[in-house]
């Protein structure tokens, strides 16, 4: 069992981007292991998108504050296709600036492959292309989308070099391949095509490149003082996700017709009673248990229990973070 503290201190290698690096980050990443590497934007901090669990290492590595939805990186355009469903306008975005500094908000694929956390528990997904040899190489040779937000502690500046990446998380990754700086030096460009086209993030492709191409204005989001991450997904409300159960937090019972979403090994009273039981890590390990959050109230959620009762969660560590996404998850609902 991987557990927090096992995640939060490794022994990390760096690597010259030489023959056979890109064969060592795809072993690594197949094994669960985290791995920085260059693209053409900034270093990214990749996981296997498919592997809950190495997703949840991520956001522990990088101390993220809340689960926001991750951009999955794809080889090409076909690969991308399996994730995500492509109209006219992205398709036309895709085949011009891909690969590239673009990335493009869809909605998700109904094989899509890759784990809810990474997503957010969301049925759209962000989706690119980079345009950096190693990066794909990486990919093609993993076989799976790779989740890769900058190598970099949360609220930190973004990483251009390998010693950046270095300075910052030292100790809590496996591998970092150095391929020297960084060519834009800034993120990718953002842009959602689902209601309507909106710019989620300016980055290294400008917004007038993008309008030319869907001739037509791009939208901005009517949303301030936002963390730009947090806009990778549609809906702002605090009901960010929201099940149709009524979740009741910090249960220490279960009542007649709930669901049990449990925590650690003890049960609360009436859990034998309960429409049915899933607990997020019977170990009580904070990286086990943000692996199994969405799919578990998914899960719940159709249980057709008349609510779902939740163990209380620690606050430290992902423990944050996952008291976030249930507290997003059960704040009222607009009517």
């Amino acid at each position: 069992m991987i557990t927090q503290a096992a995640a939060a201190r490794v022994a990390t290698r760096v690597i010259p981007n030489l023959v056979g690096a890109a064969s060592d980050a795809a072993t690594c990443l197949a094994s669960g292991g985290l791995v920085a590497f260059p693209t053409e934007t900034v270093y990214g901090l990749g996981a296997d998108a498919t592997n809950a669990t190495a997703v949840a290492k991520l956001y522990a590595a990088k101390g993220r504050p809340s689960f926001n939805p991750l951009i999955a990186h794809v080889a090409d355009l076909a690969a991308a296709k399996r994730l995500a469903i492509f109209d006219a306008d992205a398709e036309r975005l895709a085949k011009k600036f891909w690969p590239g500094p673009l990335t493009l908000v869809l909605k998700k694929s109904a094989s899509c492959p890759v784990a809810d956390l990474a997503t957010a528990g969301l049925d759209s997904i962000a989706v690119r292309v980079p345009d950096h040899e190693l990066a794909r190489d990486i990919i093609k040779k993993l076989g799976h989308p790779v989740v890769a937000p900058s190598a970099n502690q949360s609220g930190h500046v973004s990483p251009t070099t390998a010693k950046h990446v270095l300075d910052d998380l030292e100790g809590r990754i496996d591998l970092i391949i150095d391929g020297g700086p960084a060519t834009v030096g800034v993120e990718s460009t953002i842009v959602a095509l689902l209601d309507r086209p909106l710019l989620l993030r300016p980055g290294g492709l400008p917004r007038e490149d993008i309008e030319q191409v869907l001739r037509h204005d791009l939208d901005d989001v009517p949303v301030t003082g936002v963390d730009p991450e947090a806009l990778i997904a549609p809906g702002m409300m605090a009901s960010h996700y929201a099940p149709r159960a009524t979740l009741r937090l910090n249960a220490t019972d279960v009542k007649p017709g709930e669901a049990l979403l449990a925590f650690g090994p003890h049960l609360p009273k009436g859990a034998e009673k309960a429409v049915r039981v899933l607990n997020l890590s019977p170990a009580a390990d904070l990286v086990e248990a943000a692996a199994n959050l969405f799919s578990d109230l998914r899960t719940l959620d159709s249980s057709e229990a008349s609510g779902i009762a939740v163990m209380r969660v620690p606050l430290e560590g992902l423990g944050e973070a996952i008291n976030d996404r249930l507290a997003r998850a059960a704040a009222p609902r607009d009517t």
